[in-house]
């Protein structure tokens, strides 16, 4: 059996986690063909943190230093779970040192660097993916059936949005995703991109964009290591440090295969803990998510009876993709943790087989240059075109 031995950078923090348990659970959900992959190395900036992480994961080897892990001639697999500012330089040493790549998104801070990294793994032939994987709920891949089947026809419109509320909170403490050096944008960067990976999975390149981008609260009060999850007292005598990424995206788009879509975004959305949703709407039908009912599609057939017509829930079972791994019964709701499992198992079979599985670092870099389309436009308001290959 090929083992695939990763090294997980930044494996201290929630989204290492969540990797891990991927790793970790693919012999239990999908068996071992065609690889089995080994949690050889876990690096992360705390050593305290890092040792403590090896244990419980059964990784052999831990340590601060990522360039150790990435020169290692053991690691097959170099994963990447570290703040923005830090993906180019990583990624680019690990495909320059002939490994596969498995980075969070967003991939890069800007387009450039996204490009450079996309035509580095072309050249050197690695494989590499993006963590784009919201795409992975089964519930979309029935969307996608049925938009590929043509039963709604010709896409006009798409509506979507995702709010969230962990800095609705003017005295939320400051992190490092609010500042510009370290994370690139605020929320076209975090959060619309997960949009944009939807966009790109269910119907294609987005051609043209007008956008609206604003800093909410232009200061928040400092607290050492704060971050997601921790809920602290900050003194009222706390400094406070200036934000520099955006809190709120609004913008409207034209699609490359024709037809418009809005799309909203917020991560100060007061008491929405995460809500995603969209309406698709086409010639002869229209489809329905909405994440509190997170593994159900509602399709709605404009050719059907008069007497019949109506919104039809699709729920994911069994017999759609992926989903039977994790439970024989439909709609018992999968999650996060599951789609990054899903995720994961498609990049083992990529590695496996050498082969590029969406979203490679070239359909990053397409998400990349929505997110520079959306930062010019603000700044010039103006509608922009996306660049194309």
């Amino acid at each position: 059996m090929k083992e695939i031995r990763v090294a997980i950078l930044g494996a201290g923090g929630w989204m290492g986690s969540a990797h891990a348990m991927g790793y970790r659970n693919q012999p239990i959900l999908f068996g071992n063909e065609p690889a089995v992959p080994i949690l050889h190395t876990v690096v992360d900036v705390d050593e305290d943190v890092c040792r403590d992480v090896a244990a419980r994961i059964g990784a052999p080897h831990s340590g601060t230093d990522w360039r150790t892990a990435i020169a290692d001639p053991d690691v097959d697999l170099v994963d990447i779970c570290l703040p923005n500012n830090l993906h180019y330089e990583v990624a680019r040493a690990a495909i320059d040192a002939g490994k596969h790549v498995y980075c969070e998104k967003p991939l890069t801070i800007d387009a450039d660097e996204a490009l450079a990294l996309a035509q580095a793994a072309e050249a050197q032939g690695v494989v590499t993916m993006v963590g784009h994987n919201f795409p992975r709920n089964p519930a979309h891949g029935i969307a996608r059936d049925l938009i590929e089947r043509g039963e709604i026809g010709w896409i006009v419109h798409f509506r979507t949005s995702m709010h969230v509320d962990f800095l609705a909170d003017p005295d939320i403490p400051f992190m490092w995703r609010c500042d510009r050096e370290e994370a690139g944008t605020g929320a076209v960067g975090d959060i619309a991109t997960h949009i944009f990976s939807l966009v790109q999975y269910l119907i294609g390149d987005i051609e043209s964009l007008v956008a609206d981008m604003e800093i909410v609260t232009k200061s928040r009060p400092m607290l050492n290591a704060f971050n997601y999850g921790k809920q602290q007292k900050v003194p009222d005598d706390a400094p406070r440090r200036e934000v520099t990424t955006d809190d709120i995206v609004t913008l409207l788009c034209r699609f490359a295969g024709g037809g418009m879509g809005t799309i909203d975004v917020s991560r100060v959305a007061t008491g929405q803990k995460h809500a995603q949703n969209y309406e698709l709407y086409g010639t002869k039908g229209v489809l329905r998510f909405n994440y509190d009912n997170v593994n159900r599609i509602h399709f709605y057939r404009v050719g059907d009876a008069p007497e019949e017509q109506g919104f039809k829930a699709i729920d994911a079972s069994p017999e759609h993709a992926r989903y039977g791994a994790f439970y024989p019964v439909a709609n018992f709701s999968l999650g996060y943790n599951e789609f990054k499992a899903i995720e994961i198992r498609e990049l083992i079979e990529a590695v496996a087989a050498g082969k590029p599985a969406w979203p490679t670092f070239r359909d990053g870099l397409k998400i990349m240059r929505i997110v520079d389309a959306c930062i010019d436009s603000s700044q010039s308001r103006q509608w922009v075109t996306v660049p194309t290959d």
